[in-house]
């Protein structure tokens, strides 16, 4: 893994994708993009009334993401992005093919806690399910590592740089690795 590679920090809701997001680009030194932010008005608005997402509502919003890590591809960059599904994962390496993949994982408990915690999101934790529904992890063949969120965001920010850093430290693309696991 280098500091010019594509990372998605996906996961469901709650997961802490932002600020894992933000800390990870910190640390590699390049941009970060956050990827609700790639959502139309629509979007926001299903989701804040609670209803979720279909896979025709996220193409768009799958497609913008993709054009920003294509615009970053060989200079690096961050971005938060559920990629629940692996055809999500899919659309975003045709767009990108460097990127690779930081899942972040929890229990429902756990996640659903921190969701009802934060506050000004408009993501209703009544929604947590639908997202642990279609959440296909990461397989062998996509590039990436899955990190434990139970130990807070500073240490999954370590441990998902010492992960991506062990599963590309040969020559191969990174592949999904256990890392960190914490409960």
């Amino acid at each position: 893994m280098t500091n010019r590679n594509v990372v998605v920090v996906m996961g469901v809701a709650g997961t802490g994708k932002t600020t894992v997001g933000r800390l990870l680009a910190d640390a590699l030194e390049v941009p970060y993009a956050e990827a609700d932010a790639f959502h139309p008005p629509a979007n926001v608005a299903k989701m804040s009334a609670g209803t979720p997402l279909d896979d025709t509502d996220r193409a768009p919003w799958l497609d913008a993401i993709g054009a920003w890590a294509h615009s970053r591809e060989g200079q690096g960059g961050v971005v938060s992005c559920s990629a629940l599904k692996r055809s999500y994962r899919d659309r975003l390496r045709a767009a990108a093919p460097g990127i690779v993949f930081v899942h972040l994982t929890g229990d429902r408990e756990l996640i659903a806690r921190r969701m009802a915690e934060r506050a000004g999101h408009f993501m209703p934790v009544a929604l947590l399910d639908s997202q642990f529904a279609t959440l296909e992890p990461l397989q062998p063949d996509e590039p990436g590592v899955t990190v434990s969120v139970a130990p807070g965001p500073q240490a999954v920010t370590g441990n998902a740089l010492a992960a991506l850093r062990a599963a590309t430290s040969q020559d191969r693309p990174a592949a999904p690795a256990q890392a960190a696991r914490g409960h």
